[in-house]
Protein backbone atom coordinates (compact mmCIF):
# COMPACT_ATOMS: atom_id res chain seq x y z
CA UNK A 1 0.00 0.00 0.00
CA UNK A 2 1.15 3.51 -0.85
CA UNK A 3 -0.33 5.75 1.89
CA UNK A 4 -1.37 9.32 1.52
CA UNK A 5 0.60 10.77 4.56
CA UNK A 6 3.26 8.53 6.50
CA UNK A 7 4.19 10.79 9.58
CA UNK A 8 6.01 7.34 11.10
CA UNK A 9 8.96 7.40 8.38
CA UNK A 10 8.93 11.43 9.31
CA UNK A 11 9.49 10.86 12.97
CA UNK A 12 11.79 7.77 12.22
CA UNK A 13 14.17 9.96 10.08
CA UNK A 14 14.93 12.22 12.80
CA UNK A 15 13.64 10.12 16.09
CA UNK A 16 17.28 10.84 18.25
CA UNK A 17 16.67 14.72 17.46
CA UNK A 18 13.14 14.79 18.42
CA UNK A 19 13.45 12.48 21.65
CA UNK A 20 16.38 14.59 22.99
CA UNK A 21 14.09 17.67 22.40
CA UNK A 22 11.28 16.40 24.00
CA UNK A 23 13.78 15.15 26.89
CA UNK A 24 15.33 18.32 27.29
CA UNK A 25 11.65 19.81 27.92
CA UNK A 26 10.76 16.81 30.22
CA UNK A 27 13.89 17.82 32.38
CA UNK A 28 13.15 21.87 32.39
CA UNK A 29 9.72 21.70 33.43
CA UNK A 30 8.75 24.55 30.89
CA UNK A 31 5.69 22.50 29.54
CA UNK A 32 3.61 25.67 28.62
CA UNK A 33 4.95 28.59 26.47
CA UNK A 34 9.03 28.72 27.83
CA UNK A 35 12.64 28.74 26.25
CA UNK A 36 11.65 26.52 23.07
CA UNK A 37 8.60 28.38 22.21
CA UNK A 38 10.52 31.34 22.20
CA UNK A 39 13.35 30.34 20.04
CA UNK A 40 10.94 28.72 17.90
CA UNK A 41 9.21 32.41 17.43
CA UNK A 42 12.51 33.66 16.85
CA UNK A 43 13.42 31.18 14.30
CA UNK A 44 10.08 30.91 12.57
CA UNK A 45 9.90 34.86 12.41
CA UNK A 46 13.51 34.86 10.58
CA UNK A 47 12.41 31.95 8.05
CA UNK A 48 9.49 33.96 6.99
CA UNK A 49 11.56 37.33 6.60
CA UNK A 50 8.62 39.24 9.25
CA UNK A 51 9.92 40.66 12.78
CA UNK A 52 7.67 38.72 14.93
CA UNK A 53 6.46 35.18 15.51
CA UNK A 54 3.89 34.37 18.49
CA UNK A 55 3.09 30.59 18.90
CA UNK A 56 -0.11 29.25 19.40
CA UNK A 57 -2.07 25.80 19.90
CA UNK A 58 -3.80 25.58 16.21
CA UNK A 59 -3.14 27.45 13.16
CA UNK A 60 -7.14 28.23 13.78
CA UNK A 61 -6.14 30.24 16.56
CA UNK A 62 -3.62 31.93 14.96
CA UNK A 63 -6.38 33.38 12.35
CA UNK A 64 -8.80 34.33 15.22
CA UNK A 65 -6.15 35.97 16.97
CA UNK A 66 -4.84 37.46 13.59
CA UNK A 67 -8.06 38.92 13.14
CA UNK A 68 -9.26 40.29 16.68
CA UNK A 69 -5.62 42.54 16.23
CA UNK A 70 -6.80 44.11 13.12
CA UNK A 71 -9.67 45.16 14.74
CA UNK A 72 -12.21 42.67 13.41
CA UNK A 73 -15.58 42.39 15.40
CA UNK A 74 -19.73 41.88 15.31
CA UNK A 75 -20.93 44.08 12.43
CA UNK A 76 -17.37 44.18 10.26
CA UNK A 77 -17.29 41.92 6.83
CA UNK A 78 -14.05 39.53 6.58
CA UNK A 79 -13.74 38.80 2.68
CA UNK A 80 -11.95 35.51 1.81
CA UNK A 81 -13.05 32.30 -0.49
CA UNK A 82 -15.35 29.44 -0.06
CA UNK A 83 -12.46 26.67 -1.34
CA UNK A 84 -10.61 26.30 1.77
CA UNK A 85 -10.91 24.22 5.38
CA UNK A 86 -13.86 25.19 7.01
CA UNK A 87 -11.42 26.86 10.10
CA UNK A 88 -10.92 30.12 7.45
CA UNK A 89 -14.32 30.96 8.01
CA UNK A 90 -14.78 29.80 11.34
CA UNK A 91 -12.02 32.67 12.73
CA UNK A 92 -13.79 35.31 10.95
CA UNK A 93 -17.23 33.84 12.98
CA UNK A 94 -15.39 33.93 16.01
CA UNK A 95 -14.46 37.05 16.11
CA UNK A 96 -18.57 38.03 15.39
CA UNK A 97 -17.86 39.45 11.86
CA UNK A 98 -19.52 38.18 8.63
CA UNK A 99 -17.46 36.18 6.38
CA UNK A 100 -18.08 37.06 2.72
CA UNK A 101 -16.94 35.03 -0.01
CA UNK A 102 -14.94 36.06 -3.52
CA UNK A 103 -14.49 32.66 -5.81
CA UNK A 104 -11.15 31.54 -6.89
CA UNK A 105 -9.15 31.43 -9.72
CA UNK A 106 -9.62 28.42 -11.95
CA UNK A 107 -6.09 27.62 -12.54
CA UNK A 108 -4.62 28.18 -9.11
CA UNK A 109 -7.53 27.88 -6.97
CA UNK A 110 -6.40 30.82 -4.81
CA UNK A 111 -8.09 34.18 -4.51
CA UNK A 112 -9.54 35.37 -7.93
CA UNK A 113 -8.53 39.33 -7.62
CA UNK A 114 -10.99 40.39 -10.52
CA UNK A 115 -13.57 39.35 -8.48
CA UNK A 116 -12.32 41.28 -5.06
CA UNK A 117 -12.89 44.64 -5.15
CA UNK A 118 -17.19 43.84 -6.04
CA UNK A 119 -17.06 42.24 -2.72
CA UNK A 120 -16.04 45.49 -0.77
CA UNK A 121 -18.33 47.29 1.29
CA UNK A 122 -18.17 50.03 3.81
CA UNK A 123 -18.74 46.91 6.75
CA UNK A 124 -15.47 45.26 5.24
CA UNK A 125 -12.46 45.13 7.60
CA UNK A 126 -10.27 42.68 6.22
CA UNK A 127 -9.06 40.07 3.12
CA UNK A 128 -8.11 36.95 4.39
CA UNK A 129 -6.65 35.37 0.86
CA UNK A 130 -5.88 31.80 1.14
CA UNK A 131 -2.39 30.36 0.01
CA UNK A 132 -4.42 26.86 -1.18
CA UNK A 133 -2.12 23.57 -1.24
CA UNK A 134 1.31 25.57 -0.99
CA UNK A 135 1.18 28.23 -3.43
CA UNK A 136 0.19 31.90 -2.45
CA UNK A 137 -2.39 33.83 -3.94
CA UNK A 138 -1.98 36.84 -6.12
CA UNK A 139 -0.88 39.32 -3.29
CA UNK A 140 0.00 42.32 -5.63
CA UNK A 141 -3.32 42.74 -6.64
CA UNK A 142 -4.80 41.78 -3.68
CA UNK A 143 -2.95 44.08 -1.34
CA UNK A 144 -3.71 46.86 -4.22
CA UNK A 145 -7.42 46.83 -3.61
CA UNK A 146 -6.67 46.13 -0.27
CA UNK A 147 -5.04 49.50 0.17
CA UNK A 148 -7.07 50.94 -1.63
CA UNK A 149 -9.84 51.00 0.55
CA UNK A 150 -7.74 50.53 3.69
CA UNK A 151 -8.53 47.17 4.88
CA UNK A 152 -5.88 44.76 6.25
CA UNK A 153 -4.29 41.74 4.43
CA UNK A 154 -4.70 38.96 6.65
CA UNK A 155 -2.69 35.67 4.84
CA UNK A 156 -3.98 32.03 5.69
CA UNK A 157 -0.47 30.38 5.19
CA UNK A 158 -1.48 27.39 7.00
CA UNK A 159 -0.76 25.08 4.09
CA UNK A 160 2.71 27.22 2.54
CA UNK A 161 5.25 27.47 4.87
CA UNK A 162 8.17 28.88 3.05
CA UNK A 163 5.77 29.61 -0.55
CA UNK A 164 6.76 32.69 -1.97
CA UNK A 165 5.34 35.16 -4.32
CA UNK A 166 8.12 37.00 -5.67
CA UNK A 167 10.86 36.24 -3.81
CA UNK A 168 8.72 37.19 -0.24
CA UNK A 169 8.03 34.39 2.12
CA UNK A 170 4.49 33.67 3.29
CA UNK A 171 3.17 35.50 5.97
CA UNK A 172 5.72 38.65 5.36
CA UNK A 173 3.28 40.50 2.68
CA UNK A 174 0.54 41.23 4.51
CA UNK A 175 -0.26 42.94 8.42
CA UNK A 176 0.19 38.92 9.61
CA UNK A 177 0.52 35.42 8.30
CA UNK A 178 -1.11 32.59 10.26
CA UNK A 179 0.33 29.02 9.95
CA UNK A 180 -1.20 25.79 11.35
CA UNK A 181 1.02 23.17 12.16
CA UNK A 182 -1.12 20.18 12.11
CA UNK A 183 1.00 16.85 12.25
CA UNK A 184 0.53 16.36 8.33
CA UNK A 185 1.54 20.41 7.17
CA UNK A 186 4.97 20.74 5.74
CA UNK A 187 5.99 22.07 8.77
CA UNK A 188 3.81 19.78 11.06
CA UNK A 189 3.71 19.30 15.29
CA UNK A 190 3.69 15.83 16.87
CA UNK A 191 0.31 17.63 17.77
CA UNK A 192 -1.22 20.93 17.42
CA UNK A 193 0.33 23.99 17.18
CA UNK A 194 0.01 27.23 15.39
CA UNK A 195 1.88 30.66 15.12
CA UNK A 196 1.29 34.15 13.88
CA UNK A 197 4.16 36.25 11.79
CA UNK A 198 3.68 39.99 11.69
CA UNK A 199 6.46 43.20 11.53
CA UNK A 200 3.66 45.29 13.08
CA UNK A 201 4.78 46.20 16.74
CA UNK A 202 1.21 46.45 17.77
CA UNK A 203 -0.28 43.20 16.31
CA UNK A 204 2.21 41.44 18.01
CA UNK A 205 2.05 42.73 21.25
CA UNK A 206 -1.83 42.52 20.63
CA UNK A 207 -1.78 38.85 19.82
CA UNK A 208 0.97 37.91 22.10
CA UNK A 209 -1.38 39.33 24.90
CA UNK A 210 -4.79 37.51 23.54
CA UNK A 211 -3.49 34.04 23.43
CA UNK A 212 -2.54 34.25 26.94
CA UNK A 213 -5.78 35.55 29.27
CA UNK A 214 -4.92 39.06 27.71
CA UNK A 215 -1.93 39.27 29.92
CA UNK A 216 0.02 42.69 30.28
CA UNK A 217 1.85 40.94 33.11
CA UNK A 218 0.57 38.16 35.45
CA UNK A 219 -2.48 38.55 37.07
CA UNK A 220 -3.14 41.58 35.17
CA UNK A 221 -5.69 41.30 32.43
CA UNK A 222 -6.02 44.10 30.11
CA UNK A 223 -7.91 42.29 26.93
CA UNK A 224 -10.20 38.93 26.90
CA UNK A 225 -8.28 37.10 26.26
CA UNK A 226 -7.96 33.63 25.47
CA UNK A 227 -5.93 30.43 26.48
CA UNK A 228 -4.21 29.82 23.06
CA UNK A 229 -0.18 29.03 24.17
CA UNK A 230 1.58 26.83 22.75
CA UNK A 231 3.25 23.39 24.79
CA UNK A 232 6.80 23.57 25.17
CA UNK A 233 6.81 19.79 23.54
CA UNK A 234 5.88 20.96 20.35
CA UNK A 235 7.82 24.24 20.11
CA UNK A 236 11.05 21.82 21.06
CA UNK A 237 9.74 19.43 18.01
CA UNK A 238 9.00 22.38 15.72
CA UNK A 239 12.27 23.65 16.38
CA UNK A 240 13.89 19.97 15.00
CA UNK A 241 11.35 20.20 12.08
CA UNK A 242 12.08 23.83 10.98
CA UNK A 243 15.73 22.80 10.18
CA UNK A 244 14.90 20.29 8.04
CA UNK A 245 12.03 22.44 6.20
CA UNK A 246 13.95 23.56 3.07
CA UNK A 247 15.27 20.25 2.12
CA UNK A 248 11.59 18.52 3.03
CA UNK A 249 10.17 21.06 0.89
CA UNK A 250 12.99 20.59 -2.61
CA UNK A 251 12.13 16.60 -1.93
CA UNK A 252 8.07 17.75 -2.44
CA UNK A 253 8.99 19.89 -5.58
CA UNK A 254 11.35 17.10 -7.03
CA UNK A 255 8.32 14.71 -6.47
CA UNK A 256 5.74 17.56 -7.75
CA UNK A 257 7.60 17.64 -10.92
CA UNK A 258 7.95 14.00 -11.61
CA UNK A 259 4.04 13.85 -11.20
CA UNK A 260 3.92 16.62 -13.66
CA UNK A 261 5.75 15.12 -16.32
CA UNK A 262 4.90 11.49 -16.23
CA UNK A 263 1.24 12.27 -16.12
CA UNK A 264 1.63 15.29 -18.89
CA UNK A 265 -0.10 12.87 -21.66
CA UNK A 266 -2.84 11.59 -19.80
CA UNK A 267 -6.26 11.97 -20.72
CA UNK A 268 -8.75 14.24 -19.37
CA UNK A 269 -6.54 14.77 -16.49
CA UNK A 270 -4.83 18.21 -15.21
CA UNK A 271 -1.74 19.01 -13.38
CA UNK A 272 -0.84 21.84 -10.59
CA UNK A 273 0.44 25.34 -12.19
CA UNK A 274 3.40 26.65 -10.56
CA UNK A 275 1.80 30.36 -10.92
CA UNK A 276 5.27 32.82 -12.69
CA UNK A 277 7.12 34.42 -9.66
CA UNK A 278 5.84 31.82 -6.94
CA UNK A 279 7.47 29.32 -5.25
CA UNK A 280 5.13 25.92 -4.56
CA UNK A 281 5.39 24.21 -1.51
CA UNK A 282 3.17 20.90 -2.49
CA UNK A 283 1.48 20.82 0.74
CA UNK A 284 -1.13 18.82 -1.70
CA UNK A 285 -0.49 17.76 -5.02
CA UNK A 286 -4.07 17.84 -6.39
CA UNK A 287 -4.97 16.59 -9.83
CA UNK A 288 -8.41 17.56 -11.79
CA UNK A 289 -10.20 15.38 -13.25
CA UNK A 290 -14.19 15.19 -14.32
CA UNK A 291 -14.21 11.46 -13.61
CA UNK A 292 -12.19 12.28 -9.87
CA UNK A 293 -14.14 9.81 -8.27
CA UNK A 294 -13.46 7.02 -11.00
CA UNK A 295 -9.88 7.89 -10.53
CA UNK A 296 -10.23 7.47 -6.42
CA UNK A 297 -11.71 4.20 -6.79
CA UNK A 298 -8.48 2.60 -9.61
CA UNK A 299 -5.93 4.15 -7.14
CA UNK A 300 -7.62 2.39 -3.91
CA UNK A 301 -8.65 -1.18 -5.94
CA UNK A 302 -4.24 -0.64 -6.67
CA UNK A 303 -3.76 -0.26 -2.79
CA UNK A 304 -2.65 3.57 -3.42
CA UNK A 305 -4.56 5.80 -1.37
CA UNK A 306 -5.46 9.54 -1.77
CA UNK A 307 -7.40 12.45 -0.48
CA UNK A 308 -10.50 15.07 -1.19
CA UNK A 309 -9.21 18.80 -0.78
CA UNK A 310 -11.91 20.01 -0.36
CA UNK A 311 -15.11 18.28 -1.41
CA UNK A 312 -17.82 20.81 -0.47
CA UNK A 313 -17.04 24.34 -0.34
CA UNK A 314 -17.05 26.32 2.70
CA UNK A 315 -20.65 28.10 1.21
CA UNK A 316 -22.39 25.08 1.15
CA UNK A 317 -21.36 23.84 4.21
CA UNK A 318 -24.78 23.20 6.49
CA UNK A 319 -22.85 24.86 9.07
CA UNK A 320 -22.56 27.99 6.70
CA UNK A 321 -26.02 27.85 5.88
CA UNK A 322 -27.05 31.21 7.18
CA UNK A 323 -25.18 33.37 5.22
CA UNK A 324 -27.42 32.82 2.33
CA UNK A 325 -25.60 31.54 -0.49
CA UNK A 326 -26.61 29.01 -3.32
CA UNK A 327 -25.30 26.09 -5.75
CA UNK A 328 -24.15 28.23 -8.58
CA UNK A 329 -22.82 31.27 -6.48
CA UNK A 330 -19.42 30.25 -6.97
CA UNK A 331 -19.05 28.10 -9.66
CA UNK A 332 -15.40 28.06 -9.90
CA UNK A 333 -15.04 26.54 -6.06
CA UNK A 334 -17.93 24.42 -6.99
CA UNK A 335 -16.39 22.93 -9.64
CA UNK A 336 -12.85 22.29 -8.17
CA UNK A 337 -14.85 20.40 -5.60
CA UNK A 338 -16.10 17.88 -7.65
CA UNK A 339 -13.16 17.50 -9.33
CA UNK A 340 -9.83 17.78 -7.50
CA UNK A 341 -7.77 14.53 -6.07
CA UNK A 342 -5.09 15.13 -3.65
CA UNK A 343 -2.45 12.27 -4.53
CA UNK A 344 0.61 10.97 -2.02
CA UNK A 345 3.16 13.79 -1.52
CA UNK A 346 5.07 14.07 1.14
CA UNK A 347 9.54 13.80 1.60
CA UNK A 348 10.01 10.09 2.18
CA UNK A 349 7.67 9.27 -0.39
CA UNK A 350 9.60 7.44 -3.08
CA UNK A 351 10.80 7.74 -6.64
CA UNK A 352 9.25 4.53 -7.74
CA UNK A 353 6.30 4.82 -5.79
CA UNK A 354 5.57 8.12 -7.17
CA UNK A 355 5.51 5.91 -10.67
CA UNK A 356 3.46 3.76 -8.99
CA UNK A 357 0.82 6.22 -8.65
CA UNK A 358 1.18 7.78 -11.73
CA UNK A 359 1.15 4.84 -13.66
CA UNK A 360 -2.39 3.94 -11.97
CA UNK A 361 -3.72 7.00 -13.18
CA UNK A 362 -2.44 6.42 -16.29
CA UNK A 363 -3.98 2.73 -16.57
CA UNK A 364 -0.67 1.86 -18.26
CA UNK A 365 2.34 0.23 -16.41
CA UNK A 366 5.73 2.88 -16.06
CA UNK A 367 8.76 1.56 -17.22
CA UNK A 368 11.88 2.89 -16.35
Amino acid sequence: MIPFLDLKAQYASIKTEIDAAVLGVLASAQYVLGDEVAALEREFADYCGAKHAIAVNTGTSALHLALLAAGVGPGDEVVTVPFTFVATASAICYTGATPVFVDVEPVTLTMDAAKLEAAITPRTKAIVPVHLYGQMANMDAIKAIADRHGVAVIEDACQAHGAEYKRHRAGSIGVSGCFSFYPGKNLGACGEGGIVVTSDDEHAKAIRMLRDWGQEQRYHHALKGFNYRMDGIQGAILRVKLRYLEDWTEARRAHARRYSSLLAEAANLETPVEAANRRHVYHVYAVRSRDRDGLQRALQAEGIQSGLHYPIPVHLQKAHADLGYLPGDFPQSEAAAREMLSLPIYPELTARQVEQVAAALRQDAYVD
